[in-house]
């Protein structure tokens, strides 16, 4: 069985900068490859008669390190297996999209759920370091569980940075045969059969009116201006101070509790 480990890493500037241009790679990487797969699809839509086969993600790399990486010295700045992971990632959100699971993938913008993904020799080094491809070791501020992965994925919320992967662990039989029911409401969050009420984590609305009123006073600032990217990154916050207390309360509600 597949479990996923996520955690903030305690970065330097360098590492900083270096985690910056691996997500720029990979955000250009899956716009250029949905701005040609569009062309494609449009193309065919157009020409039934000379349709195009839809590429691959080993066809869209390809194409990418002769069209796109020959012209672009700054992506063998990065790890080689970023912008291929990102293609990877298109093509399987358009595979979605053609069964109808899920919508159009849409073009990414600079700053807005920044990540990139990681393939090769990944190593934790004792309790708090992670080496990565490229980039080198990146220190966490928690233990890291002394496991073997191949693959690990990166990402930016607000002015944080976190490291996520998975390994196989043993399925362990449980003993434990008690079920009960929930019953999901309005005033609380849940109530249990055998009684138990859980409250839901209300005290979390007052940021979310702190956070209508920074929306509403950031309205008029000039985009891209100095106080501008400061408001950005005060709403980013306080966006992920929201999420990150609706979470820990979905957590503590499914996380079983030893009598």
């Amino acid at each position: 069985m597949l479990l996923g480990f996520k955690t903030e890493l305690k970065l330097n500037k360098a590492q900083r900068i270096a985690l910056t241009k691996h997500c720029g790679v990979a955000r250009h990487a899956w716009n250029w490859g949905l701005g040609l797969t569009k062309q494609i699809l449009d193309h065919n839509k157009t020409n039934p008669d000379s349709k195009i086969k839809f590429p691959s993600a080993i066809d869209l790399h390809k194409w990418l390190v002769v069209l796109v990486k020959s012209e672009n010295e700054w992506y063998y700045e990065c790890s080689k297996s970023t912008p291929q992971q990102a293609l990877i990632a298109l093509r399987e959100a358009w595979k979605r999209c053609f069964n109808k699971t899920a919508g159009v993938p849409k073009f990414k913008k600079k700053g807005r759920r920044d990540s990139f993904t990681l393939e090769g020799t990944i190593k934790i080094l004792g309790n708090n370091k992670i080496q990565v491809p490229v980039i080198g070791v990146l220190k966490t501020y928690e233990r890291l569980p002394q496991v073997l992965t191949k693959s690990c994925t990166i990402s930016r919320q607000a002015d944080r940075w976190f490291i996520s992967f998975r390994f196989d662990v043993e399925i362990q039989e449980s003993h434990n045969t008690d079920v009960v029911g929930v019953d999901l409401g309005v005033k609380a969050l849940a109530t249990i059969s055998t009684g138990e009420v859980i409250l839901g984590a209300k005290f979390y609305k007052k940021y979310e009116e702190k956070l209508s009123k920074m929306q509403w006073l950031n309205r008029h600032k000039i985009i891209g201006s100095a106080n501008w990217k400061k408001a950005q990154m005060q709403i980013a916050r306080l966006h992920m101070k929201i999420a990150s207390i609706r979470k820990d309360t979905l957590h503590k509600l499914t996380t079983l509790r030893e009598p």
